[in-house]
């Protein structure tokens, strides 16, 4: 099933961007075992496609086309160390590639190699970006890539680029909010979201985003109850949202309209941070044994969370 996958997310990319198709040196036998390959694939004898693939690339050593049928070919057999060696002939032949650097990205990714399927991912990009240099899409899927390994700095760039491109995008308002807040620049996190909600009112995670900021900061609370509550319309089962909302209502007192809240979080998700604030409202109402049970569970989630050890501590001196 996963080498189907792959080839046909292979394919899909050897079948689009019409790219020219030149033969060098013995144009006309390397050509003839081409065309063989391809009727050999249309029969389903991706075995003897392989091996008219592999001759036609002896003949003409410099082809990248016979060269991405061929790695195609490999991971329609399940192949995938001869389809990666392949590829990686591809990018020296044509550093300039889209369709060989983002093959060996989502191959890197199926083998979990991660860094190398980032590296050729970002290299697809940036190609990419080359050949169509007003696609906001390509610099917006940058962004997110940055953003995930934590390069704010890139990232930020990303989506100042795609919003020069296009101002009216709300999505990369959202995510330099995103950004702003992870490297603590409050003011301009308030600036992109609300920007991004100007732009396109119904965003639930937009809505969710500015709503949870204000709640965490115990400002504007009555804002943010109706920003959550208007995503919760929206998307009615999603699980960040009605953890939102019963974060706010403790934040407002409501502990036990918090709890039921939480409570509905915690079934349909499982997420240290809704533990967490299930074992605060548990424990503000004096249900100490189910709020070790709650933060017992986040802590099983994410282990690197020392304010929830020091919470267990607390419960075990007293």
């Amino acid at each position: 099933m996963a080498g189907q996958v792959c080839c046909a997310l292979a394919l899909s990319f050897l079948l689009t961007g019409g790219r020219a198709f030149a033969f060098e040196g013995k144009a006309s036998a390397a050509l003839s075992h081409y065309i063989m390959a391809q009727v050999y694939e249309a029969l389903g004898d991706t075995g003897t496609a392989i091996e008219e693939y592999r001759l036609a690339a002896r003949l003409d050593k410099k082809n990248t086309v016979i060269r991405l049928n061929l790695a195609a070919g490999y991971i329609k057999n399940n192949d995938l160390k001869s389809a990666i060696e392949e590829l990686n002939v591809v990018t020296a032949l044509d550093p300039g590639t889209v369709e060989a650097h983002a093959l060996l990205a989502l191959l890197y990714s199926f083998r979990n190699e991660t860094d190398k399927a980032s590296s050729e991912y970002e290299i697809a990009l940036k190609n990419a970006s080359k050949l169509d240099p007003k696609n906001i899409e390509i610099y917006k899927s940058l962004g997110k890539m940055y953003l995930q390994q934590k390069r704010f700095a890139d990232a930020e760039k990303a989506y100042r680029l795609t919003l020069e491109l296009s101002p009216g995008d709300a999505e990369s308002h959202f995510y330099l909010g995103n950004i702003y807040e992870m490297t603590g620049r409050a003011a301009e996190v308030e600036t992109e979201l609300t920007e991004a909600l100007a732009l396109q009112p119904e965003y639930p995670e937009a809505l969710n985003y500015l709503g949870y900021f204000y709640v965490e900061r115990g400002k504007r609370l009555d804002a943010a109850e109706v920003m959550i509550k208007k995503a919760l319309e929206l998307e009615p089962e999603n699980a960040a949202y009605i953890d939102s909302l019963g974060w706010l209502y403790f934040k407002q007192g409501k502990v036990e309209e918090a709890v039921g809240e939480l409570e509905r979080a915690a079934k349909l998700l499982d997420d240290p941070v809704i533990f967490d604030h299930l074992g605060e409202a548990y424990y503000r109402i004096g249900e100490v044994q189910k709020a070790r049970v709650s933060w017992e569970r986040s802590l099983e989630l994410d282990s690197g969370q020392d304010e929830i050890k020091q919470k267990l501590e607390r419960l075990d001196t007293k």
